[in-house]
């Protein structure tokens, strides 16, 4: 594992072992132990979307792993005035150890990671989102114990998580129900990569796919970029909300996730959120931790 680019990039292990060394600074975390596996070493972090918990995640887990953060806003980076990704990414080779970026086109994470000498670490693309999926997957393996035998459903927009979470849930062995509109599908990629699965389902009727689920995991229906597309997607994701009619049809125990921001009475309603608030905090926490034990893989 040179890289983190996409969850299609992983393999099993390499995702249960990221999992296995997140689950263990998480622990060396809380009882004081101090682990800095990154001393003396910096990670660059492109910033082309706004951010709070990547960038905030990022930058805490670095000191904490004994490296130095340094955030760079697109507007501060020649990148931002048109110089070529090949050549940002040629020099940063040269300063630091790491980059994170945190972009719209998956092409600019892929142009890093061909150009550059040093790791490079998705932290969003439209197409993908491996470090939100990582701290999902710890998250479902924390309170259910194990993914033998779980069956996670996404309900909502084929966006980034729902590329990233369906390879993500198939690759650890569960199985996985997908409900989106037919003209918001996952990209072609995914679908093709799932159709390996028998354990895989993509439907337009979420009732169907809230069936017998042990985690339901939903996302904005107009993601950030997307914003005048605003109301013609509330009319086309109506009935894809995550409420109690859902909730009454998956398992008793069924978890509930957000990656969040969520924007409560659109895709989530205020009462399930609230009633899974554990869960979906315990998540978002875990993305430090998930994070951390990226950057121990590739920078380390």
């Amino acid at each position: 594992m040179k890289h983190l680019l996409k969850m299609l990039d992983l393999s099993q292990d390499e995702i249960l072992d990221i999992l296995n060394l997140a689950d263990q600074l998480k622990y060396e975390l809380k009882h004081g132990i101090p682990h800095p596996h990154l001393k003396g070493k910096s990670l660059g972090m492109i910033f082309q979307k706004a951010s709070t918990r990547t960038r905030v995640s990022f930058e805490t887990g670095m000191y904490q792993l004994g490296g130095y953060p340094l955030f760079l806003s697109a507007n501060d980076l020649q990148i931002g005035r048109g110089e070529p990704v090949q050549d940002t990414a040629r020099v940063l080779s040269r300063y630091i150890d790491g980059i994170m970026i945190r972009t719209f086109d998956q092409k600019e994470v892929e142009s890093l990671a061909e150009y550059g000498d040093v790791p490079i670490i998705n932290g969003l693309t439209d197409f993908s989102h491996p470090c939100q999926v990582l701290a999902d997957l710890m998250t479902i393996r924390e309170f259910k114990g194990s993914f033998d035998g779980l069956k996670m459903c996404y309900i909502g927009d084929g966006n980034n998580m729902a590329n990233s979470l369906i390879v993500g849930g198939l690759k650890v062995g569960m199985s996985v129900s997908a409900a989106t509109p037919a003209g918001y599908r996952p990209a072609n990629e995914v679908m093709e990569f799932a159709s390996g699965y028998d354990c895989f389902e993509i439907t337009d009727d979420p009732k169907k796919a809230a069936e017998k689920a042990d985690v339901i995991l939903t996302d904005v229906w107009a993601s950030m970029g997307q914003e005048s597309e605003a109301e013609e997607r509330r009319k086309a994701f109506a009935g894809y909300q995550i409420n109690d009619e859902i909730m009454a049809l998956a398992n008793p125990e069924a978890l509930v996730m957000h990656c969040l921001p969520a924007h409560r009475e659109e895709e989530i309603t205020s009462k399930v959120f609230e009633e899974h608030a554990k869960e979906i905090f315990e998540e978002a926490e875990n993305r430090l931790h998930a994070q951390k034990a990226v950057m121990v893989k590739l920078m380390a």
